[in-house]
């Protein structure tokens, strides 16, 4: 792949990056979101014409809560070790952190993945930058999503005597679901147009 064509693919997988971790609640500025590619060129290119995705990391702090972070952390590795994993993990502790995304050009090798996805970093995730290249949530066929508070949630089942297991579900591994970080018992709420009443709005939880 030419560099240029490197560079533009990368512009546009942090672009949907600072899109996600801003629906997600985090203090995300419209300047970053909105860069140009000739602005990403200039900001983070090397002399080599390739971009230094160590300059583009980048931590995000909650709007609801400052003293909860998130760091996004851009590796070079096409596939990701276990060594790298680690230095991820690392990074966040140094930082205090808890939460974090891993985004790799290539695959995570089972080591890797192991790793990201013990138990002990319920916070960390890790995203290929092909699942990034466009936001799943600008797509025409996918509406518009909308996570719910605890005390949303609450409301929502007492309202109508629901218990959790009546919600329809949705996966983790959704992509809308991945998108949103959603975990174990948070629920969505889907609106979704209507010719009759303008929009209707359906729920799931994440199971």
């Amino acid at each position: 792949m030419a560099d240029s064509d490197a560079a533009a693919k990368l512009w546009k997988v942090r672009r949907t990056v600072c899109e996600m971790v801003k629906d997600r609640g985090y203090l995300v500025s419209d300047d970053e979101i909105n860069m140009s590619l000739e602005q990403f060129r200039a900001n983070y290119e090397t002399g080599l014409g390739t971009i230094d995705r160590s300059q583009i990391c980048f931590p995000c702090t909650l709007a609801t809560d400052p003293s909860q972070q998130i760091y996004i952390m851009f590796v070079e590795e096409r596939s990701v070790v276990i060594k790298t994993a680690r230095k991820f993990t690392d990074i966040l502790s140094d930082r205090g952190m808890t939460r974090g995304i891993l985004i790799y050009p290539g695959v995570l090798t089972p080591s890797a993945k192991k790793h990201i996805y013990d138990p002990k970093f319920a916070h960390v995730e890790a995203f290929a930058e092909a699942e990034l290249l466009v936001n799943v949530t600008h797509h025409t066929l996918v509406p518009r999503h909308q996570v719910l508070s605890p005390e949303e949630k609450k409301t929502l089942l007492d309202r109508y005597r629901l218990k959790e297991t009546q919600l329809p579900r949705i996966q983790p591994t959704d992509a809308v679901a991945r998108y949103f970080g959603l975990r174990r018992g948070q629920v969505v709420k889907i609106i979704r147009p209507s010719e009759t009443s303008g929009r209707y709005a359906s729920y799931r939880i994440c199971f």
